[in-house]
């Protein structure tokens, strides 16, 4: 069998996360929302066995960060039999495969989930563009049954079901229980068969690992340092770093994080430093991202009401009271920044501390300063910024990921111009009684 990853046009509902990687990519759990779908169908990793349909400003930098995945490419797509799965969609626990003997449709929720299809299916057309009609198509040509799952719609869906898909991957990996070894550097409360800890990470001494409410897995090169506790369910990717930090539960860590302070209910993608005091609650941090000292969110209102959260600029209803903030790739924060509930922050920003909760919507590229948004760095500026931090992690920042965020700059541009619109409005309505209170 061989396995389509494709997008549609919904992919945009999930920025900032989605600017600068596909749907596929995203983490839930304890594995990114591809590889959930791989498992489901039994694919493996290999050579021509996985393609993928994204939009096409990704192209050239997902080739780069993942040559394995054919991207795109209508020759692979029409050369046989194919399974062709919504890349927001998530089997179900249990999900079992349909053959590849004849054509079929998957349905969730009343929309169209995978298809299996056959070369004159027209899947060679296939864009993300028009997936969203393509399949439509293949539900009135081929029979249809319910699968079940769920769809992941906005970013806060993510958030808000991470504690249970560790939980379930955790079951679903076969992983169980920690080495006497192990156990003789930490203090353990709770059942030690949900506690996995690879054979290279490092438990320092004075490290507390709680199980009683959910599995706890700590990746290969993990180093968590004295006086850090770690409550399930918790997923730590490889090379991650915790310092003294209070990981409170419900929370994914992507590969070589460096984290300290509080963190609740929340997913860092990769590749971030909160070295600090701080909470972070409910929040979807993507990479590259730096949090400085004291950088806090809020994730509750006072009032406890719904939380709406300003995507591309337009206040979007969550449906839920718990939700924090959600960061695109190569932001920074400055040191005592406090982010607003709902707060939604593009890719490439610089945003400093006002002494008061920082705007709920910083368009890509800008920066904030004194409590307003405002034109940020120039690009050559931010590349060298990249540059430099990614090279601290042995990574590099070349031509690929230069030509996504220049073109990303165009893309974001209206929405930067609103932003700034929106900024002067206000300072405009303020001055006349800023001038009046003075006289």
């Amino acid at each position: 069998m061989r396995l389509c990853l494709a997008e549609d046009i919904a992919a945009a509902q999930l920025e900032p996360l989605t600017l600068t990687r596909p749907v596929h990519d995203l983490w839930l759990g304890g594995t990114t929302l591809g590889s959930k779908i791989a498992r489901a169908f039994g694919i493996g990793e290999g050579p021509q066995r996985r393609g993928a349909v994204i939009r096409g400003h990704l192209t050239r930098v997902q080739r780069e960060r993942d040559p394995h995945v054919v991207l795109n490419d209508p020759d692979w797509l029409a050369r046989g039999p194919l399974v062709v799965v919504n890349s927001r969609w998530v089997p179900p626990a249990g999900f079992e495969a349909p053959s590849l003997a004849s054509p079929c449709v998957g349905v969730c929720e009343g929309e169209p989930a995978f298809a299996v299809v056959a070369p004159d299916d027209a899947v060679s057309s296939l864009t993300a563009h028009g997936m969203g009609a393509w399949f439509e198509r293949m539900a009135e040509r081929h029979s249809a049954a319910d699968v079940g799952g769920e769809w992941i719609r906005r970013p806060w869906d993510l958030v808000s079901r991470n504690a249970a898909h560790i939980e379930r991957d955790f079951a679903e990996s076969g992983r169980r229980g920690v080495t006497n070894r192990q156990l003789a550097t930490l203090a353990l409360v709770g059942p030690s068969d949900r506690l996995n800890i690879h054979e290279t990470a490092r438990i320092d001494p004075y490290t507390v690992f709680d199980t009683t409410n959910g599995p706890i897995v700590v990746g290969r090169n993990v180093w968590v340092q004295p006086f850090t506790r770690v409550e399930g369910p918790c997923y730590i990717g490889a090379e991650t770093q915790l310092f003294r930090a209070n990981i409170r539960g419900a929370v994914s860590i992507g590969p070589n994080c460096r984290i300290g302070g509080e963190v609740e209910a929340s997913i860092i993608q990769g590749h971030s430093n909160k070295y600090h005091e701080g909470f972070l609650g409910h929040a979807y941090i993507g990479e590259w991202v730096n949090l400085g000292a004291i950088t806090s969110n809020s994730d509750l209102r006072n009032d406890y009401g719904e939380v709406y959260v300003p995507l591309q600029g337009d206040p979007v209803p969550t449906g839920q009271a718990k939700v924090g903030c959600f960061v695109g790739d190569h932001t920074r924060t400055g040191m005592g920044s406090m982010l607003n509930t709902g707060t939604a922050i593009g890719v490439m920003c610089n945003v400093l501390p006002a002494g008061l909760l920082l705007p709920k919507h910083v368009p890509s590229f800008t920066a904030v300063l004194y409590g307003r948004v405002g034109p940020g760095f120039s690009l050559d500026q931010m590349f060298e910024t990249a540059r430099i931090v990614m090279s601290r992690r042995g990574k590099t920042f070349g031509e690929a990921d230069e030509q996504l965020y220049r073109g990303l700059y165009e893309q974001t541009r209206l929405e930067r111009e609103r932003a700034f619109q929106r900024t002067h409005d206000r300072r405009a309505d303020f001055w006349p009684v800023a001038q009046a209170g003075r006289i």
